[in-house]
């Protein structure tokens, strides 16, 4: 009698053959790639993926992973120049070049304007015409005009508010009138997708002849706020001549108020740490999540620079500021800004060369480790025009936000 060979079983798929939650639990752990496949296999599955809930839930997961250092993380730059069309992401480590995004919009007029990324949405800018876009899922929506006055004198910070789950885009607008009021502030809310006016709320002194926000850098957002750096000028009563000073604003996104932040306690300053002197060499970013300030000084010894850090270990405690060091660094160049793992980058003195038989900039850079005080020259270098303004860098990473938001354009 002849023996039948056994086949092996067949797994038959059925309908729920998994509960949804465990579904939609496993879909929240893969990469944006694979996720936005998945939303082809069937509406209701598509429905699941596209709500607030699940990018929140993604997100979540997303952040904790790199948290625990768990997840490659990356960098995003762009020169600002008019006609620029390209962002480009780098290896956070290694500043190494990893893909170029296109951006998909042109702007009216004027140069186009990194302000920054939050949660893989990256704000951009020129003149009045404000955009939201996520490369990774191909969306992007243009936002409404604000209900301030169209002045050239403004600048913008963009932030998420974690207790909302939303995105706000915060307008410090400087009035042009005599004698000089506070600053107009119009804040732009995702999820009501309009602007409205909010008090500045701090005290201002009545003979201020001139005030300007430093915009050397992207505003570091930084437990839950964004940061301004205001340099004045007063006019001293009684014929005392006029007066430099500076203050360190605080904006709460989620309460949307102002506060005064108090500058470290300098033993090496010779009192324009909190003046309009060294306005170009220091400068609020972040570090590791923390508020950072940072000064540089030319050295006549090494003639390179000496860079100084403070960071403040407690938002907000004025006895928290800690000098994390003073150190030379071997080479001259620009500061441009902290990578997630706590490195400085630096661009170097940029060199003439030609290219295509025009005359351009080639920017080179390098890394700083503070631990160490290694320096480490960075391999790829960037082409520029004469006319180019310096990087903005931030950090980046892919999601799916933007998805449950309504009036997007896909592309």
């Amino acid at each position: 009698m002849s023996q039948t060979r056994q086949q092996p079983p067949t797994l038959r798929l059925r309908k729920n053959y998994l509960p949804d939650d465990i579904v939609l639990d496993i879909l929240s752990r893969l990469l944006v790639k694979s996720i936005l496949r998945f939303r082809c296999v069937s509406k209701s599955l598509c429905s699941h993926i596209d709500s607030s809930k699940f990018i929140s839930t993604h997100l979540n997961k997303l952040l904790c992973s790199i948290h625990n250092d768990h997840h490659e993380g990356y960098v995003i730059h762009m020169p600002n120049l008019i006609n620029t069309q390209l962002c480009t992401v780098s290896c956070d480590r290694s500043f190494d070049r990893i893909s170029e995004l296109r951006i998909p919009f042109t702007f009216q007029c004027g140069i186009a304007c990194f302000l920054g990324s939050c949660n893989g949405i990256l704000c951009l800018t020129a003149v009045n015409d404000i955009y939201l876009w996520n490369p990774s899922i191909r969306i992007f929506k243009r936002l409404s005009s604000t209900c301030l006055s169209q002045s050239n004198s403004f600048r913008l910070g963009f932030a998420y508010d974690s207790p909302n789950n939303d995105y706000k885009v915060v307008r410090i607008t400087r009035p042009r009138t005599q004698p000089v009021p506070p600053p107009e502030v119009e804040v732009y809310t995702l999820s009501t997708d309009s602007w409205r006016r909010v008090e500045f709320g701090i005290s201002w002194r009545p003979n201020i002849l001139f005030y300007t926000v430093n915009c050397a850098f992207l505003y570091p957002f930084v437990s839950g706020h964004l940061h301004f750096m205001l340099h004045i000028v007063v006019d001293m009563i009684d014929g005392g001549g006029r007066q430099a000073s500076a203050m360190i604003l605080s904006f709460n996104v989620n309460s949307e108020k102002f506060g005064e932040l108090p500058f470290p306690d300098d033993d090496d300053d010779d009192g324009s740490f909190k003046g309009v002197h060294y306005a170009s060499s220091r400068c609020l970013t972040s570090c590791k999540g923390k508020l950072a300030l940072t000064k540089f000084e030319h050295s006549l010894q090494s003639n390179g620079m000496v860079c100084s850090v403070w960071v403040m270990r407690d938002y907000g405690v004025r006895e928290s500021w800690n000098k994390l060091f003073r150190v030379p660094l071997e080479s001259s160049g620009r500061f441009i800004g902290f990578t997630t793992y706590g490195s400085l980058l630096f661009r170097k003195i940029p060199e003439l060369v030609f290219n295509n038989r025009k005359l351009e900039l080639a920017n080179k850079f390098f890394l700083f480790d503070p631990k160490t005080l290694h320096q480490t020259d960075l391999s790829n270098q960037l082409i520029y025009p004469l006319n180019v303004i310096p990087l903005f860098v931030a950090t980046y990473m892919e999601s799916l936000a933007l998805l449950d938001v309504a009036d997007v354009v896909s592309y």
